[in-house]
Parts: structure tokens; C-alpha cells; sequence
């Protein structure tokens, strides 16, 4: 029997203004249904997608953070930000919406490097 794959799933889209924000939450929710083995790297404006605080109703669209809390109901691996970002954003651990870990570019490309399987958005 072959092994699994590893799937990095990145995302760099604000969370509103173009479907594509969403169909990366759509692909990391199929390929956990699916029991596949994913990471999520949230990188520049993608980081926005985590915060806690979003008021989408204001704009008639569908909170993107919460189909992101369901995350963990499939098993993610883990979820990475980009350090960089956070601290562009003003960000902190607390204002997210999923535990992360924090990492630096070189941690950043190290992981990507890795990955059998890179799908960007």
C-alpha cells in the first residue's frame, strides 16, 4: 500500500471580494472529508481570513471564519501563518479565529518545500 500524500493548502486571498477565499475553505473541508493529510499556510492578506471578527452580513456574503472553525471536525494537521502578516495586520494568537503556529519566510518555504501536493489560492 502506497502512503498518503501531503497536501499544503495555501491561501493568500482577503477573506471577501472574490470567491476564491472561499473555494480554499471549500478544498481544505473536501480533502479532510476525504481523510487526507493537509496543512493550511495563510500568507500575506489570507491571514485575514482568520480573524475572529467578521462582519460579512454588512456586505451580504457568508462569514468565511466560520466554516473555518469547522476545520478542526476534519482533522486538519495544522495551520501556519505567515509571521510577516500577522504583524502587518497587527494580528495576535488571540484574534484568530484556529489555533496557528507562527512561522517565518524561511520556515514558510521549508514547508512548501515538503509538501507532496501545493495548491495556492
Amino acid at each position: 500500500m502506497a502512503d498518503k500524500k501531503r497536501y499544503v493548502v495555501l491561501i493568500r486571498r482577503t477573506p471577501y471580494g472574490s470567491s476564491l477565499a472561499r473555494a480554499s475553505v471549500d478544498l481544505a473541508l473536501a480533502l479532510g472529508a476525504f481523510e487526507q493529510d493537509f496543512d493550511l499556510v495563510f500568507m500575506g492578506q489570507g491571514v485575514l481570513q482568520l480573524q475572529r471578527e467578521q462582519a460579512s452580513e454588512a456586505i451580504g456574503q457568508k462569514n468565511v471564519g466560520r466554516a473555518l472553525s469547522s476545520l478542526p471536525l476534519v482533522d486538519i494537521e495544522s495551520v501556519y501563518v505567515e509571521a510577516d502578516a500577522l504583524k502587518r495586520y497587527g494580528l495576535c494568537a488571540g484574534d484568530l479565529i484556529l489555533p496557528v503556529h507562527a512561522l517565518e519566510a524561511e520556515g514558510i518555504r521549508a514547508l512548501l518545500a515538503d509538501a507532496d501536493h501545493l495548491v495556492g489560492c
